[in-house]
């Protein structure tokens, strides 16, 4: 089984986003997810807090797990 690392081109085999492909930003192996590039971005509604006095909208990078994704051979 190949090892998916930071910097490997992907592709997705389940869930909503199947059948993309895209590149690894980061691994989190104690989770057991990956973050892709340009996917899983979602927005999250900040409360207004003294460091964020205006509150809004903060876009997050959310983790797919590593069983929905198949390392694509020849590509790095």
């Amino acid at each position: 089984m190949a090892t998916i690392k930071t910097g490997d081109t992907v592709k997705i085999i389940s869930g909503a986003n199947k059948g993309k492909s895209a590149k690894v930003v980061k691994v989190d192996r104690e989770k057991n997810l990956a973050f892709l590039e340009g996917i899983g971005v979602r927005e999250r509604h900040m409360r207004a807090s003294y460091a964020n006095p205006k509150g809004g909208k903060k876009e997050i990078h959310v983790g797919i797990n590593l069983s929905n994704l198949k390392k694509e051979e020849g590509k790095k």
